[in-house]
């Protein structure tokens, strides 16, 4: 009988409780930002070994029906600047506790809160929860998040980016250009009125 062949990043239920140690490569970071503007902006290579990478160091283990993996992740990825376009590094360093629990037990859409460990009710997009089948853990949809979750809607390369010029394209953090600012409509009838001196 062949042996199974796993993903890097499942872990059997019956290993648990284990430390574990993950790496992603840049590949598999820019399949998973593909499609996202700030991404696709950037006109990297298909597949990408540059666009990021990641590290997470997690122990795992389980109680009753549940899951839990906490850890550190730690990794970088590239997106293009929301101004001028230019590569812009971001950096991701988060505390992860993230629950497993089988699907029947997933809060539908429709709740809104659960109860924590002290009765507390918790909005449940403020919980980590993912499925899992009670027989490996599946880690890959998780590390995923952690990379779609980091690109802002608008990233800076800097906070005063002077962006491109909306005429030319000339980058304005690097050079100057000849455009002239176009008139406001309203005011081009203004534009030849000669003002008696």
């Amino acid at each position: 009988m062949a042996k199974e062949q796993l993903g890097p990043y499942v872990v059997l239920a019956r290993d648990l409780p284990v430390n574990r140690s993950f790496d992603i490569p840049g590949t598999l970071v820019g399949q998973w930002l593909k499609g996202l503007p700030m991404r696709d902006a950037l006109e990297a290579p298909d597949p990408d070994p540059d666009a990021g990478a990641g590290h997470a160091e997690l122990e795992l283990y389980s109680e009753e029906t549940h899951a839990f993996a906490v850890g550190t992740f730690k990794g970088h990825l590239h997106v293009a600047c929301g101004r001028c376009l230019t590569d812009v590094t971001m950096q991701l360093d988060e505390r992860l506790h993230v629950t497993f629990m089988p699907p029947s037990e997933m809060p539908a859409d429709d709740d809104t809160v659960a109860a924590d460990e002290d009765g507390a009710e918790v909005a449940t997009e403020d919980l980590d929860l993912f499925p899992w089948d009670e027989d490996r853990i599946d880690l890959e949809p998780l590390f995923r998040e952690q990379f779609v979750l980091a690109v802002p809607y608008a990233p800076l390369c800097r906070e005063d980016c002077k962006g491109l010029c909306g005429q030319c394209g000339t980058d304005l953090n690097s050079s100057t250009c000849k455009c002239e600012k176009p008139i406001d409509p309203r005011l081009a009838a203004l534009k030849d009125l000669k003002l008696p001196s």
